[in-house]
């Protein structure tokens, strides 16, 4: 057997009895092991439902219930009620080059235990989320050429080492999928879930895109991008502080910016209510606003 084959046939080994299939009412997906009582799948495989059925390869069958899921990340956990396989090891999606090897588990089409493998296509793809009025934009999103079909969502992304670097979340067309990152962001989303069922957001107002840095500043301060502002939404946290629509943010909370997800990994529940310092670039002139987050609805 040639090494790729070996590496693809060894990670499947490992994680196919730990990938589910699992089905909410008329929902179906995948979903991961990731404790000896825990799964991780995606919010749109559960839906509304509150409670469901694992089944892996070896035919067992475990009820699970949703222990808490978050659209606004397309994450959800799933509480089994029975035993679980050993979890998956989890890896960093913040590693991963393009071009590296990536294998994908789950159960497209319901033909569970199914193993594709791929590439990374590209990293820091954004993937548009929406939980009613509310809407936001998963940054950093992996982009693959593994193939995913519908079942797929929720399903495990990993490595030639075997860890799980994502979650499988959309078919976005022809040879491409893309997947949730395992990164420091939904691991602290997954652990929100686990203490309070839900994730709450702070709401500051902002939509941008990234941009460079004028020479200037950029030698001056060591900073090469930052996120240009496209849109300050009329009455929001961010329109009272003073921003303003072509602001370049540099920092927020005191952190280098230079995406959307440098401002989203900020506001989470702790952020509610709190002072949070931002520096922009305006007309050539650093400016200091101080805006106070409100709970995102």
């Amino acid at each position: 057997m040639d090494s790729y084959s070996r590496t693809v046939s060894a990670v499947a080994a490992e994680l196919t009895p730990k990938v589910a299939a699992v089905r909410f009412g008329r929902g179906s997906g995948s979903a991961v092991v990731v404790s000896r009582t825990e799964l991780v799948t995606n919010a749109h495989v559960v839906g509304r439902s509150r409670s469901g059925r694992a089944d892996f390869g070896d035919g067992s069958q475990v009820p699970v219930r949703v222990a808490g899921a978050d659209p606004l990340s397309d994450l959800a956990l799933l509480q089994a009620d029975g035993d679980l396989p050993e979890p998956v090891r989890l890896g960093s999606a913040d590693d991963l080059v393009v071009g590296q090897l990536v294998v994908a588990v789950g159960n497209p089409l319901g033909l569970a235990g199914s193993v594709t493998a791929g590439v990374v296509s590209a990293l820091g793809r954004s993937l548009p989320t929406q939980d009613g009025t509310a809407g936001r934009v998963v940054e950093d999103v992996i982009q693959t050429d593994a193939a995913l079909n519908p079942g797929n969502s929720g399903g495990a992304l990993a490595d030639s080492e075997g860890r799980v670097v994502g979650i499988n979340t959309a078919v976005a067309g022809t040879g491409l999928g893309l997947a949730v990152p395992v990164n420091a962001t939904t691991r602290r989303i997954v652990d929100t879930l686990r203490a309070d069922g839900r994730v709450r957001r702070a709401y500051l107002g902002v939509v941008g895109a990234p941009a460079p840095v004028p020479a200037a500043v950029a030698d001056r301060y060591g900073r090469r991008n930052g996120l240009r502002l496209a849109e300050v939404v009329t009455g929001s946290p961010a329109d009272r502080a003073g921003l303003r629509r072509g602001d370049l943010v540099l920092d927020v909370g005191r952190r280098p910016v230079e995406d959307a997800q440098g401002i989203q990994r900020q506001l989470f529940a702790d952020a509610i209510g709190a002072p949070l310092p931002v520096t922009v670039l305006r007309n050539g002139a650093m400016v200091d606003v101080v805006a106070v987050p409100s709970e995102l609805d």
